[in-house]
């Protein structure tokens, strides 16, 4: 593959286009952006790390899907939390993601750009075919 790729359709928050893609395939890499938590179509400023992790990796999943990837083709992870106590329960529901052989992960509390807990971001390694 020569060029890029634009994986899934655009990104709508209240209305609003972001000028940014769900993801991006550029040769045997795939780089998802940065997840928050949706559900039901809408932002997910409610509920515990745990329910918006779960929500984040489902949506995560099935962007990867899109793009003919899955989980375990996960090789780097960044994670913003809101708060450093959320991590153990953050990691939780991580590790039910990843059981075996988790990509590199780097994670780190900051004021999120959204009223979520958790923001995911991965990038995928899977060889085009050919």
């Amino acid at each position: 593959m020569k060029t890029k790729q634009v994986i899934g359709g655009p990104l709508v928050i209240g209305g609003r286009k972001l000028s940014l893609s769900r993801a991006i395939r550029a040769g045997d890499f795939v780089f998802l952006t940065g997840q928050i938590p949706f559900k039901d179509g809408q932002v997910m400023t409610t509920g515990s790390v745990e329910e918006q992790t779960r929500a984040v990796l489902e949506d995560i999943k099935a962007t990867l899907a899109e793009a003919g990837c899955a989980l375990a083709d996960v090789v780097k992870a960044m994670v913003w939390l809101r708060d450093r106590a959320d991590f153990p329960g953050f990691n939780a529901v991580y590790g039910e993601y990843f059981p075996h052989d988790p990509p590199a992960r780097s994670a780190v509390v900051s004021e999120l750009l959204v009223d979520v807990r958790v923001e995911v971001e991965v990038v995928a390694y899977k060889p085009v075919a050919g």
